[in-house]
């Protein structure tokens, strides 16, 4: 007889296997036709947008390329909210929200987080959920037509990241001038020296260097971004959808770089948001080739939303899409609320105020890579079994990288394959976890053993 046992951590091949392989993908064949007529993917719209034949080939791009999930769309008239109702029932995995950039302000951004919130009883989000606006309904189909994953392999950074984690890249200090850290695949990184201004540095870096992740942090509008936090350095601005530096003797450095990317502007204030066709996050995605981004809609001053994007993104190579490692950061976000853990005020204020730009189910992960511990998820007919393997000793659990704010320590979270129902928790309890309808959520043990076996078990409560 063959087992049913399914490991989600890796693949090995044999006759054996692949024999269960075949049986597994009819397996998965069949779940996959039972998720697409609920409908796995929801497209949310105002009533002025699903009448806008330029937006609606948006939709239509949507569509087609998610057609494995059996996409819906759902209309409102005035307030997002008005969805609830629908959305609860349909559970979709992944939610995107179609709005020109005119109907994306701050308050949006909030009622989406709210929204994303209330699927079920539990104070977690619910769907995986993105905004997907533009400069103009050209570009917001420019970004719902991009069907290639991407693979971020080389990053550049205007603060200091875990160089240790990515293939190769450069980050540019925003704290002391002239300083660069520049790493070459397959080399070690190294301190650089370069001009006290770097915007044109920066600037040609983005053009022709083409990297596939930028970073930013400092001080910032929905205009501008200032590139030295402590020193005097230039600006990047935008208007009308375009973008450009401006260094100190005031030259103008021309941004135009079409290569698909993400980007982390993780401490900047006010980059999420947009009131008005100038703002820097529609020139970032209009001229800038960027086709997921985050952003703070408003002034940030605690980062716990912001700077966990580098705890769960680039600190843990190739573990989660972009999008999964936002909504693992509000997952994390919404625990240490809810476990009285970190200062409620920060965390109150930035649980709605981050928003996620981009098509929620297009995957952008880093390249894999270093990884302080390994994370296996096996499903044996009901029962569960997640265990976290500790690679770096008593460091495992420790942070990767302190620059920022609110760093490190994060829960170790994985996502289910699918949702699920109650579970009868059989072993693990004392690393109290929390295990909701799709992800299961340990608190960061702090301390590691590497001799102690951290694994949690649960099964499905059978319904009578």
């Amino acid at each position: 007889m063959i087992s049913n046992r399914k490991t989600l951590s890796s693949a090995t091949l044999s006759c054996a296997c692949i024999a269960l392989a075949l049986i597994t993908m009819l397996n998965c064949n069949s779940r996959a036709q039972e998720i697409g007529r609920k409908s796995d993917y929801v497209i949310v719209q105002s009533a002025a947008t699903a009448a806008d034949e330029e937006w609606q080939e948006v939709a239509t791009a949507l569509r087609s390329k998610h057609a494995d999930l059996n996409p819906r769309a759902l209309t409102y008239s005035e307030d997002v909210a008005a969805v609830i109702d629908e959305l609860r029932d349909i559970h979709p995995r992944y939610t995107c929200f179609l709005a020109p950039h005119e109907e994306v302000g701050k308050e949006f951004v909030a009622a989406v987080h709210k929204l994303s919130r209330v699927l079920d009883d539990d104070p977690y989000t619910d769907t995986r959920w993105g905004i997907l606006t533009g400069y103009d309904a050209a570009n917001a189909l420019r970004i719902a037509s991009a069907d290639k994953p991407l693979v971020v392999e080389k990053v550049l950074s205007g603060t200091e990241i875990a160089m240790d984690r990515v293939v190769e890249g450069y980050w540019y200090s925003e704290l002391q001038a002239k300083l660069y850290v520049e790493k070459k695949r397959r080399g070690e990184a190294r301190e650089m020296e370069g001009e006290s201004d770097s915007t044109k540095a920066l600037v040609d870096a983005i053009n022709d260097y083409q990297p596939d992740l930028i970073v930013t942090s400092g001080h910032a509008t929905p205009a501008d971004w200032q590139i030295g936090y402590s020193y005097r350095n230039g600006a990047f601005k935008s208007n009308a959808g375009k973008m450009w530096g401006v260094d100190l003797e005031n030259g103008i450095h021309k941004l135009d770089s079409d290569n698909p990317k993400v980007y982390l502007p993780i401490g900047n204030c006010l980059m999420g948001d947009i009131p008005s066709a100038d703002a820097m996050a529609l020139a970032w995605m209009n001229s800038v080739g960027v086709h997921q981004m985050i952003g703070y809609t408003v002034p940030t001053w605690f980062g716990y939303a912001g700077w966990g994007m580098l705890d769960y993104f680039l600190e843990q190579p190739g573990r989660y899409t972009m999008n999964e490692a936002f909504i693992a950061n509000q997952q994390a976000l919404m625990h240490a609320l809810e476990s009285g853990v970190g200062k409620k005020d920060g965390l109150e204020f930035d649980k709605s105020v981050l928003a996620f730009y981009g098509d929620p189910a297009w995957e952008a992960r880093m390249a894999p890579g270093k990884l302080n511990y390994e994370q296996r998820l096996e499903i044996d007919g009901d029962e569960y079994s997640f265990s976290i393997i500790p690679n770096m000793g008593a460091q495992s659990f420790e942070p990767v990288n302190t620059n920022g704010s609110q760093r490190g320590w994060r829960p170790i979270i994985q996502f289910l394959p699918e949702r699920i129902g109650a579970v009868e928790l059989l072993a693990g309890e004392d690393l109290n976890p929390v295990i909701s309808d799709d992800f299961i959520l340990v608190p960061n043990p702090r301390e590691c053993d590497p001799e102690r076996e951290y694994k949690v078990v649960f099964r499905l409560k059978r319904k009578d």
